[in-house]
């Protein structure tokens, strides 16, 4: 106990300003109802796999709006307008905490259902439109959000067990590796179908090879959106390991002492996202615009 405390004068917490988680909240908020709205106006966008981004995006946003609130609380009771252990802003407290499981539970789900989507998209090309049809993906979606708001009832209901949080430990590694399995599996069999159409004739070839690439194109850009939720959040839960695993460790007291920088790069996940699908959809970019520069000419209806 001693050592631990010796530890915590030797790594002082690191403490992120209000204003940060504000700013980062705020944008993030915006950005992620931009590509929600683009998604649900641009009837281009009407397909499966952008209705999961635009799943994902709504996950995001419930992220951006809970946290921004949770520190605004945060203020509010420092300066004494709150109670910190009163009935109404625990119970407010765990409604957060509900929806911010609810957010990474979802983001993680989302992210397993574009992973199958580009694979039945790549090699099952003639089949797509059959087996992903938008009647079965509501359902997938309905689902999704069904489980995801009971998962995090249960999480937040009973994360005092130990259980729990070892579940939800569990549950992001095997996620992670799933996800992981399929878009190593998919480049991997893309590298031998490229191979096949460098063999066609010329005619053929071109024609295969402008669909292949831009199939390919939307591959890599979910990989991308996949690293990013990847470097975002596993700092967060190697926080809730050290909980488990050391913590009384001076080692770990110190990388514990980080956690406000961990949660600001948990919240940044929901601002790079939409600047990802920006950059990589031209698509998206071509409704970002119409939406933003020209909102009350005609051409934008």
């Amino acid at each position: 106990m001693n050592s631990g405390l010796m530890n915590q004068t030797d790594c002082p917490e690191v403490m992120v300003p209000f204003t940060v988680f504000f700013i980062v909240g705020v944008v993030s908020l915006a950005e992620n109802l931009l590509v929600v709205v683009a998604v649900i106006r641009n009837r281009n966008l009407h397909s499966p796999m952008y209705c999961f981004i635009c799943s994902l995006a709504a996950f995001n946003t419930i992220a951006s709006v809970t946290k921004t609130w949770e520190n605004l609380m945060i203020v509010l009771s420092d300066m004494g307008q709150l109670e910190k252990r009163g009935p109404s802003e625990t119970k407010l407290d765990d409604v957060m905490d509900s929806l911010l499981c609810m957010s990474f539970v979802g983001s993680i789900f989302s992210f397993l259902a574009i992973a199958v989507d580009r694979y039945i998209t790549i090699f099952h090309a003639l089949r797509y439109h059959n087996i992903m049809t938008m009647q079965r993906t509501g359902v997938i979606l309905g689902a999704i959000w069904t489980t995801c708001g009971m998962l995090a009832v249960l999480m937040v209901k009973f994360f005092d067990f130990k259980f729990v949080m070892i579940c939800l430990v569990v549950f992001f590694i095997i996620s992670l590796a799933v996800i992981c399995f399929l878009y190593v599996y998919m480049f991997m069999l893309a590298r031998i179908h490229a191979k096949n159409i460098a063999a066609l004739p010329i005619g053929r070839k071109s024609r295969r090879q402008q669909r292949w690439s831009s199939i390919m194109r939307g591959a890599l850009t979910l990989t991308i959106l996949f690293g990013a939720f990847v470097v975002c959040w596993v700092p967060f839960f190697l926080h809730l390991i050290i909980i488990m695993v050391c913590p009384m460790n001076p080692y770990c007291e110190c990388y514990r002492s980080l956690f406000q920088l961990h949660v600001v790069l948990m919240m940044s996940h929901a601002l790079i996202d939409p600047a990802i699908y920006a950059f990589r959809s031209a698509e998206l970019r071509h409704t970002f615009r119409k939406m933003l520069l020209c909102s009350e000419s005609h051409l934008c209806s």
